[in-house]
């Protein structure tokens, strides 16, 4: 039988949940604030309860009705059946929340009403009535008015699910069990599991990073240790369904742990090792399991194991020590990572965001998370030399605009709806990157594409507006974008990166913008590629290609491969993993043809069959025919100039010889496939009647571009039939 549920959880952690019920089986999940609406059995929200390391409680749901004061909240709770869900001599509590329009205005007051419906419900049907019991009752009542109407319904979980059962004792602000489990699930702490990389925490205090990360890692369920749910009173039960799920997680557990990776705690306070030990071995990873050691900071060091994560929530706030002591000990994690950590990745999870500058290390990612009512900051690292001795993010770039002007808030909600729309595609597709915005309202005249690789970008480029646009409404909508998308896409302003897209001239397109020199590795499919989105006008991958890229490297095996204009090698890398003999690429540039052979490098690619010339496309396709290839792309710029040619190169009145002189390093049966993002371009059938041409521009345009399906042309081109080519004339 299925049934609606809701699972809740802190504020920050909602897409995470959502993700870990789907994977438990939950259906029509969706996520709200603080929480995930969800349909499933009752085995469901049995594994949502022992398995879920996010959720804070599984709910489920009886009844709703209107608030309209206490004698409605009385009615509208006489209207469920409890004698199915309360033993007359069990026992109960009630959890009222009311929010700021409702008319019963103390929680004490809405849970005793309550209260009393039930047990003289109870009474009338039996003579006898529950008693109240706040301290693990059989059944455990909530409700929850938010002004508009009161949603009635069980606690299964009883108490917050973050109680996991093996916390002895804590420090003066512990970490809750589910933030923890937020951070590590953000620090790829799964992934580094599975590939026996380390986890260290080197200010470990009661071991909550430590117990959590090896439950993750070794597959243990969070709710094996603890005795009491909220379900296990409840007239519903299924006893035999619960003890079955039961069993099934203790077998995983010894699986689990035979293959659990390194993981090591340090602490310099004695007080906090022993807490730590206490609470291992409580959690039942006694015996050697977790490594906990007492070391002052400047002592700890990395196992000699594979590298892997260094994880820590360092102390923050007034009574801990004034700004200048709380610098200095961030100053010496970060000297601590750099020296003692390198080529682990790092989280370092704060309560004061503005202290995170002082580590002195390049953020890849920062996301917020809230721990209770404080707006945190997790901040992640790759330590490595290349990310060192920059300034990470600072406070004032945690806050969002409060408000959105109305213009603002229009343009946000269509970016909200496409990043749903588009988000669960690209995952899918197993894609880092992709268009999420591309013009789709007039006014904004925008794109917008997101990169999700090494750390979330967001590239913004604004199309010239023409001079009959107002300026000053223009600069004025600028902004309202430029405030929607951190609020949107929970990212910080130094991962927003704006430009003026306008016609090129000359080389522009190979003029530097900037000099930072920041490169960040993406996915798409099973290649990777350096993207950059400071230094120049494109990031390095241009994405309405990636079907063009996919089509290339479908048909390359066993084949020579050409690429003209090549940029940074994009479909050469495609053409190699899919399998071609040989790959050649041939582009003007020295920056991108360094850049492609970097991105050979990251793909893991090598040999003397990949060839890299630095050349002049058009003076180099006139010289003799001494190689021959089977697949050939040419993708060439719509506007440029050659020293050779007496004019500019023009796509539109130059394509047709360009082809053509191409055509010539063609294989007998060889294909070119010839591509151009000029909006008005038309191919010259004329002068290409020699040639089979098939046009195959909707087949090359991916989802994300298909609200304008004229973004580029596509052309497969092969040599007719002698014979046929004769008949012609």
């Amino acid at each position: 039988m299925m049934h609606s549920f809701f699972a809740t959880c802190p504020q920050g952690m909602e897409t995470l949940l959502l993700q870990e019920l789907i994977d438990l089986g939950a259906t029509s999940a969706k996520e709200t604030r603080a929480g995930v609406h969800f349909s499933g059995t009752l085995i469901t929200a049995y594994r949502g309860c022992l398995w879920s390391r996010l959720a804070s409680r599984i709910l489920m749901p009886l009844g709703q009705f209107p608030p309209d004061g206490a004698q409605a909240l009385y009615e509208g709770t006489q209207q469920v059946q409890w004698s199915e869900h309360i033993s007359p001599q069990g026992t109960l509590a009630v959890d009222y929340v009311g929010g700021a329009n409702t008319q019963i205005n103390h929680s004490h007051y809405g849970a005793l009403k309550i209260k009393d419906a039930i047990v003289d419900q109870l009474r009338a049907r039996h003579g006898v009535r529950p008693d109240v019991s706040l301290n693990q009752p059989d059944v455990r009542i909530y409700a929850h008015d938010d002004g508009r109407q009161v949603t009635l319904g069980i606690d299964l979980s009883g108490e917050s699910l973050h109680r996991r059962g093996y916390r002895q004792q804590g420090g003066a602000a512990p970490l809750k069990e589910n933030l923890a489990c937020a951070i590590l699930l953000r620090a790829a702490w799964p992934r580094i599991a599975a590939n026996q990389g380390a986890l260290v925490d080197i200010m470990c205090g009661s071991g909550t990073f430590l117990i959590e990360g090896a439950f993750m890692a070794a597959d243990i369920a969070p709710g094996i240790q603890r005795f009491y749910f909220g379900f296990l009173g409840w007239l519903g039960h299924d006893g035999a369904l619960w003890q079955s799920l039961l069993q099934e997680a203790h077998g995983r557990k010894q699986a689990g742990l035979l293959r659990l990776p390194p993981i090591l705690g340090f602490d310099e306070e004695a007080k906090a090792v022993s807490m730590a030990r206490e609470n291992i071995a409580k959690a039942g990873l006694g015996g050697g399991y977790i490594k906990v050691e007492q070391r002052a900071l400047s002592h700890t060091q990395a196992p000699a194991v594979a590298p892997g994560l260094v994880v820590l929530n360092p102390p923050y706030g007034h009574r801990l020590g004034d700004e200048q002591q709380l610098a200095q000990l961030y100053g010496d994690i970060g000297e601590q990572l750099k020296t003692h950590f390198l080529h682990y990745h790092a989280a370092v999870f704060t309560g004061s965001p503005e202290l995170g500058k002082y580590i002195k290390i390049r953020a890849r990612r920062i996301h917020k998370l809230f721990n209770g009512p404080l707006k945190c900051a997790l901040y992640q690292f790759e330590l490595e030399q290349r990310w060192f001795a920059q300034v990470a993010a600072t406070a004032a770039e945690l806050e969002a605009p409060q408000v959105l002007s109305a213009g603002a808030q229009m343009f946000a909600n269509r970016l909200a709806k496409n990043l749903k729309h588009y988000g669960h595609w690209a995952k899918r597709q197993d894609i880092d990157c992709y268009r999420l915005y591309d013009a789709d309202m007039p006014e904004y005249n925008v794109a917008v594409d997101l990169y999700q690789g090494e750390q979330t970008q967001v590239h913004v480029q604004e199309y010239a507006a023409p001079n009959s646009v107002d300026l000053q409404k223009s600069k004025q909508r600028l902004k309202e974008i430029m405030a929607a998308i951190p609020q949107v896409l929970q990212v910080f302003p130094t991962q927003i990166h704006y430009k003026i897209r306008q016609r090129q001239k000359d080389h522009s397109q190979y003029e530097k913008l900037a000099t930072e020199g920041a490169f960040y590795a993406v996915k798409e499919g099973h290649c990777r590629f350096w993207v950059n989105f400071s230094d120049y006008v494109d990031t390095g991958l241009f994405l309405d290609q990636r079907l063009t890229r996919a089509m290339i490297g479908a048909q390359a095996q066993g084949k020579d491969f050409l690429n003209l204009f090549s940029y940074t090698g994009s479909a050469s890398v495609y053409a190699a993993l899919g399998g071609a003999n040989s790959t050649t690429s041939v582009d003007m540039s020295h920056t991108y043809s360094d850049w492609a052979q970097r991105n050979f490098s990251l793909n893991k690619l090598a040999g003397s069959h990949h060839r890299f010339i630095q050349a002049d496309v058009l003076r180099w396709l006139e010289q003799p025919e001494v190689r021959r290839y089977d697949l050939i792309f040419l993708d060439p710029p719509t506007f440029s100039r050659s020293k050779r040619m007496d004019q500019h190169f023009d796509v539109q009145r130059d394509h047709g010889p360009l082809i053509l002189r191409a055509m010539q390093y063609l294989k007998p049966g060889g294909v070119l496939i010839f591509s151009s993002n000029f909006s008005k371009f038309k191919l010259d059938y004329a002068v290409l009647s020699q040639l089979q041409i098939e046009d195959i521009s909707a087949q090359t345009v991916p989802k994300d571009f298909e609200h304008h399906p004229k973004i580029h042309v596509c052309f497969s081109l092969r040599w007719r039939p002698v014979e046929e080519n004769q008949s012609l004339k």
